[in-house]
């Protein structure tokens, strides 16, 4: 009979490694995931940049060509020339039209470029929000199923599972029975559990019978194998 429950003991051992081996490398491979999208929502960004200089460039320079008297007849089309010599002007008067030009276009270009690269940057901003926000839950739920024991792991995975399988609350009696376990101690566990904070739900209908379910808002962030691999950490 002993030998029998060391070679249980063992076998459990491998699986536990076989397991925690499957989810690091699981976690290696969300991290790298998360690192490739936020290099491409830089590359994006610089790419952005890149594009709005380049177009505000070209607008300064049709614009100036097409309002100086002295350049007015090279073509719009062409790009890439030097800036043409702006010294030449009529008087004062042509001075001051001049820099009232160039400060217009000054301020054309900036609120060019200001809506797009804002845009951008914005929504890498709302995406490291999200992330740190998820990596914050992780951490919260990770610490509150590494205060559980493996006993009361097992009651809680089975209430889940029975849940999602029934497509309903399951019970006492039939958590028990799926352990082999009494009641007396699914209940026992139950409220262990409660206590330290982890949410199952009690239901009681009819005025005696308790229907157990998980939290829908649990659910809804993390499925039972992504808390069982954060336990695991």
């Amino acid at each position: 009979m002993k030998e029998e429950q060391i070679k249980q003991a063992f076998s459990k051992v491998k699986q536990d490694i076989s397991f925690l081996s499957e989810e690091i490398s699981n976690i290696k491979t969300e991290t790298q995931e998360i690192k490739t999208l936020i290099k491409g929502l830089h590359e994006e960004l610089n790419n952005q940049k890149l594009h709005e200089i380049a177009q505000n460039q070209t607008s300064t320079l049709r614009h100036i060509t097409s309002t100086d008297p002295a350049t007015s007849t090279v073509p719009q089309e062409i790009e890439g020339l030097n800036s043409p010599n702006l010294g030449i002007s009529i008087g004062n008067q042509g001075a001051s039209t001049d820099r009232q030009t160039l400060r217009q276009t000054d301020r054309q270009q900036e609120n060019e470029g200001i809506s797009p690269v804002s845009s951008i940057e914005s929504n890498i901003q709302k995406a490291s929000d999200i992330l740190d926000s998820l990596d914050q839950l992780k951490k919260e739920i990770r610490l509150k199923f590494k205060r559980i024991t493996a006993q009361e792991m097992s009651v809680f995975s089975t209430i889940y599972l029975l849940e999602e399988q029934n497509k309903q609350p399951t019970t006492y009696r039939e958590t028990a029975l799926k352990l082999g376990l009494s009641e007396s101690s699914i209940r026992d566990y139950v409220q262990r559990m409660i206590n330290k904070g982890i949410p199952v739900k009690k239901q009681r209908v009819n005025n005696r019978q308790i229907l157990l379910s998980i939290s829908k808002e649990l659910k809804k962030i993390a499925t039972l194998s992504t808390i069982i691999k954060l336990r695991a950490l």
